[in-house]
């Protein structure tokens, strides 16, 4: 196969940044290693427009081989969580999720909602709409409209394919994902794969995207928000209530792929205007939804109650003493 040099792709320089994601060209060249030619064109024709935003990204894997290894890795996380068996908390998951679905550029796919039991903060969605959340974020959502913020936020990073973004940059980058057409089963690349999908081989282990990923997502997930009915001023809401909740453990913005809340608040209230033109021109408006405190209160107290009606553990019996002895 031939190869060509970074001269030759430094001419092709303006067509590239003009047509695809020009950071990351910028990134590959600062490698200065030599590229075959097959990449090159794989930048050419790998261009995806993302949905809402209109924004160019590389992608160069195709989009049922994404849908795939979702759904592989929503079925390998799942087998390692539990469940939860609250039927009203899942009735209201699987209601929001359903209605943000149903509006989103992708409402064909085999949308799946699932509501894992754990305390931690925490929700995803994968490609092929295999969406998790976990039941402690609940109390920080308070609502159906802040879980739409969060709901619209992981559904946008699927539906804007920032997991087959992040495999594509590892692909040209490192190589590592070159299997990353086969199962997940057996593959030595397993981890990598499973972290540019945005989750990890741990239990419960969230990865973060990009910076601009996290910002898109946002955007998406307001528009979202406003066309499946709810109130989109929630999201900033919630972001509130998550940034008080974890004072003090936030990382510098600049250490960290994530924006930090004060950045992400700014932003959603910059965004507000354009998604609330949206959901005034609604038809059909929930709100802020069913709140799920009462819910939530009513578990804490169950759990309670079955702490304190567990019998006590056994007094250990003192031995007998031997004989002879008082």
């Amino acid at each position: 196969m031939a190869i060509i040099g970074h001269s030759l792709l430094a001419r092709n320089r303006k067509v590239l940044v003009d047509n695809c994601d020009g950071r990351f060209y910028n990134q590959l060249m600062s490698r200065k290693r030599f590229i075959p030619i097959f990449l090159i064109f794989s930048l050419f024709l790998g261009c995806v427009t993302t949905p809402v935003t209109e924004r160019r990204s590389l992608v160069l894997i195709s989009f049922e081989q994404e849908v795939a290894l979702g759904e592989e890795a929503y079925n390998e996380i799942l087998k390692k969580e539990t469940l939860s068996l609250d039927g009203q908390l899942i009735t209201i998951v699987e209601r929001v999720g359903r209605q943000l679905a149903a509006v989103s550029p992708m409402p064909h796919l085999k949308w799946e909602f699932k509501l894992i039991e754990s305390p931690q903060k925490n929700a995803f969605a994968l490609p092929g709409g295999k969406v998790a959340i976990y039941t402690g974020i609940l109390p920080v959502c308070a609502n159906e409209a802040g879980l739409a913020a969060v709901m619209g936020h992981e559904i946008a990073h699927a539906i804007a394919r920032h997991g087959a973004q992040r495999m594509s940059r590892s692909l040209i980058l490192t190589g590592l994902l070159a299997a990353a057409s086969s199962s997940l089963s057996n593959n030595e690349n397993q981890k990598e794969i499973m972290a540019a999908l945005g989750v990890g081989t741990t239990v419960g282990l969230t990865l973060p995207f990009s910076r601009s990923n996290e910002s898109e997502a946002d955007e998406i997930g307001l528009t979202l928000m406003a066309k499946a009915g709810y109130d989109p001023g929630e999201a900033e809401r919630f972001w509130g209530r998550f940034s008080k909740m974890k004072q003090g453990s936030n990382p510098p913005e600049i250490l960290s792929t994530h924006p930090t809340d004060t950045t992400r608040i700014q932003d959603i209230r910059r965004l507000l205007p354009k998604a609330n033109k949206i959901y005034r021109a609604n038809p059909l408006k929930h709100g802020l939804g069913q709140s799920f405190l009462y819910i939530l209160s009513r578990r804490k107290m169950q759990e309670m109650n079955n702490k304190s009606a567990q019998p006590p553990l056994n007094k250990p019996i003192d031995p007998a003493p031997a004989p002879g002895q008082k």
